[in-house]
């Protein structure tokens, strides 16, 4: 078999198997009622219900598709979910806005600290883990080697990028539909615990805190942290997560523990 015919059976088999994995995931969101066919009433015929579902499968192929794989569209642009992850970032800001404003009594300032906990990293991360996003995710072959999977900024990018195919599939609402289980039920959002710590210690002007990562373990592709908070210089308590950010959050949910037992 020349090699011209090996790359082309090669490309076929990739796409082949790739289109199982956006169907599978397509089922997924069809199973949990967010994803519906779009068919008109008036015209069901199958032409026009085939070009829509290929229309739709489409929003979630490209979602699921990291720039490292390198493909590019019909007209030679990168197609990746860099752009979607853009149009996700924003949908899901406005959603979660929206929830907080209408749910909660609180003024600006803590709203926007509320909000940027909801959207950081490491919540879309959580998030993601919670429907096993990272597994869906079309890699290159460095980054697939690398634990792309389980990189929290990758699968959180493909998370606000599933967003935005959502978004663009069945509208506002069925992105809703999908976003606020996961900031209102609780399962994985994480609350501020760096922010209710510092609102702890300001009480006393001089005291200062500070977040040292003194630990690492595990492979590339599942790495863990340990980070120590400490007040004024001394050791308060120790927090470990997947993300330096995480750990840090986990440490100063343990020093509120720990000053709220010595008060």
């Amino acid at each position: 078999m020349q090699i011209k015919e090996l790359f082309l059976k090669r490309q076929r088999e990739t796409a082949c198997s790739f289109r199982k994995a956006a169907r599978k995931w397509r089922n997924y969101l069809r199973r949990h009622g967010i994803y519906r066919y779009r068919i008109s009433a008036q015209v069901a015929d199958t032409d026009f219900h085939e070009t829509v579902l290929v229309s739709n499968i489409r929003f979630y192929e490209q979602a699921l598709l990291h720039k490292s794989t390198s493909i590019r569209s019909e007209k030679g642009r990168p197609l990746n979910n860099e752009r979607l992850e853009f149009l996700g970032d924003s949908v899901l800001s406005v959603v979660v806005a929206n929830y907080l404003f209408h749910h909660s009594t609180r003024p600006e300032g803590e709203l926007s600290r509320m909000r940027a906990s909801l959207v950081s990293e490491d919540a879309l991360f959580q998030f993601a883990q919670e429907i096993d996003l990272g597994s869906y995710l079309r890699l290159g072959r460095g980054e697939e080697l690398g634990g792309g999977r389980c990189r929290p900024s990758v699968v959180s990018d493909a998370f606000e990028a599933t967003i935005a195919a959502l978004f663009l599939d069945g509208g506002i609402e069925t992105a809703r539909n999908f976003i606020l289980p996961f900031i209102t039920e609780g399962k994985t959002a994480e609350d501020d615990h760096k922010t209710a710590l510092q609102e702890v210690v300001q009480k006393h002007p001089d005291d200062r805190l500070t977040y040292t990562v003194t630990g690492e373990s595990g492979p590339a592709h599942d790495k863990r942290f340990q980070v120590t908070v400490a007040l004024n210089g001394k050791a308060l308590a120790v927090g470990e997560g997947r993300s330096k950010k995480a750990a840090e959050q986990q440490a100063a949910k343990a020093a509120l523990t720990k000053l709220e037992q010595q008060a």
